[in-house]
């Protein structure tokens, strides 16, 4: 413990140094605009600025990019909230909660609880890092292919509980999510599925941002236009100081709640090839299908805003874990990092630790000093962000028109996409004029390939067994887990049902 500690102290000395502070603070800050655009994200990001960082030593370049990490992690929540366009896979489930509150003119409070969910999502997965990195590392590996499928069924139980009361319409949408998710080509055989009309573009299959974009930002438009009939909206927010003060008193609300999903967020985000996005889907879920107020998710609860941030911020900082310790990228944008680390000439794996400290104690180092600096800039720049809302809509709508195609387009490079971004918000608004809910669907083209493959591949080593997912004790326990949130709505369904029939003799 005290080699741990006094590593820690050296690497955070480290992170003061004059360069490698200012790569943090420039890192961060061009990481929060990063992750509030449409269509970049940390992946687009660290990609982009990746060969800046060949001017500055290898310490500092790592230092910066895992702090343009942590800001695009923050910025997602912005476009989230302000304008319902998820500005990355990781934020869609931010756009749940937090774009209804802006509407009730709470922005600031959605805004502020974003930055401090995702702070205290950061500190608690560092301390976790800096504590428990190679026993975490070691128990990650035993997930094989028949863990993942139980973690991806855990992950779409919590589903259930996203569509209200009426879980037939609930399973349907997360049955259409599966069929979009499956279009292109067989993992397996390679043959083309699902390919709709023969048009050959659809081989390629469908982006899972151009079906965030379509519906969160071409269908939510499309919604608010029907409802305020072409008149002029501004949703006013009060963003002086005294109120971003008094914001800070709704900490306890969602305290719980962060801290729960910020250790669930690590756990999945140290899972190979799992990353960011799935454990905010499973913590907003696991979070409405346990609050006490669940009923209030989706329409502007504070904690359906805290728990997908603290779980997002807390996997970027776990899907580092294996990428450092094991040489394996956690997430795509670790990917990156893991490359730009070989061209430097460092070597990821167990003897980094001891080959390369200062390199990897200055890194944990500055996690911490980006942690806190992301979240002073956040909170610094809310008065900025709420602007938006100040906008008319009748402006603000061509506005976000724009930044949906824009950021469609920048991301595959396809008018086709753009097109089809189109078809879905025209989809995704009529599904939810039928009172369908959206949000599994979206959420089941995140996860659908991932279970997919990881299916197959237990049936495949088991020769088509499927008793090898009860074998093992982990699958055994994540199914198990799977089964009790899949009961736990149904049986709160009843009960509710119940004391309502009660009530009416």
């Amino acid at each position: 413990m005290d080699t741990i500690m006094t590593s820690l102290a050296g690497g955070l000395l480290q992170s003061f140094e004059p360069l490698n502070l200012a790569m943090i603070f420039i890192g961060c800050l061009a990481g929060l605009f990063i992750g509030a655009m449409p269509g970049l994200g940390s992946v687009n990001g660290v990609a982009i600025l990746l060969p800046v960082t060949f001017l500055v030593p290898p310490t500092a370049a790592i230092i910066f990019l895992a702090a343009l990490y942590y800001g695009a992690m923050y910025g997602g929540a912005v476009s989230s909230i302000t304008l319902g366009i998820p500005g990355s896979s990781t934020a869609v489930a931010t756009v749940f909660d937090g774009r209804p509150m802006a509407q009730q003119g709470k922005a600031d409070q959605a805004l502020m609880a974003a930055a401090i969910a995702s702070f205290i999502g950061g500190t608690i997965s560092v301390i976790l890092f800096t504590g428990f990195a190679p026993p975490l590392a070691a128990f990650a590996l035993k997930f094989g292919p028949q863990e993942e499928f139980a973690l991806m069924v855990v992950a779409f139980a919590t589903f259930i509980g996203l569509g209200g009361d009426d879980i037939p319409k609930t399973i349907f949408s997360i049955l259409v999510g599966l069929v979009l998710a499956a279009v292109g080509f067989d993992i397996i055989s390679g043959n083309p599925r699902l390919i709709f009309f023969d048009m050959v573009e659809f081989q390629r299959g469908i982006e899972f941002l151009v079906l965030a974009i379509g519906i969160y930002g071409i269908g939510e438009m499309l919604w608010t236009l029907e409802h305020t009939k072409g008149a002029v909206q501004i949703h006013k927010v009060n963003a002086g100081f005294r109120k971003l003060i008094g914001n800070l008193s709704q900490i306890k609300k969602y305290l719980p709640t962060s801290a729960v999903s910020s250790v669930l967020g690590f756990f999945v985000g140290t899972l190979p090839a799992a990353g960011a996005t799935p454990a905010s889907l499973m913590s907003y879920g696991m979070a409405k299908t346990f609050s006490k107020d669940g009923d209030t998710f989706g329409k502007g609860n504070v904690a359906g805003v805290a728990a997908p941030e603290a779980a997002n911020n807390a996997a970027s900082t776990g899907s580092m874990l294996p990428m450092i310790t094991l040489g394996i990228p956690g997430s795509p944008t670790t990917a990156i990092l893991l490359g730009g680390m070989i061209i430097w000439g460092l070597r990821p794996g167990p003897l980094l630790f001891t080959e390369s400290p200062d390199f990897v104690w200055g890194l944990i180092g500055s996690m911490y000093v980006a942690n806190f600096m992301t979240v002073v800039l956040n909170i610094a720049l809310i008065p900025v962000f709420i602007r938006v809302l100040a906008m008319p809509f009748t402006i603000l709508a061509p506005i976000i028109f724009i930044l949906c195609v824009v950021g469609v387009f920048a991301t595959t490079d396809r008018m086709f996409d753009v097109w089809l971004m189109f078809m879905l918000g025209c989809g995704g608004y009529l599904m939810r004029k039928l009172n369908y809910p959206v949000a599994p669907a979206v959420l089941a083209i995140v996860l659908g390939p991932l279970a997919e493959r990881s299916l197959r591949q237990s049936l495949i080593s088991s020769q088509g067994d499927p008793m090898t997912f009860v074998e093992r004790p982990i699958s055994a326990t994540c199914l198990l887990i799977a089964l009790g949130l899949i009961l736990y709505p149904v049986i709160s369904n009843m009960r509710k049902k119940r004391k309502r029939e009660a009530i009416l003799e």
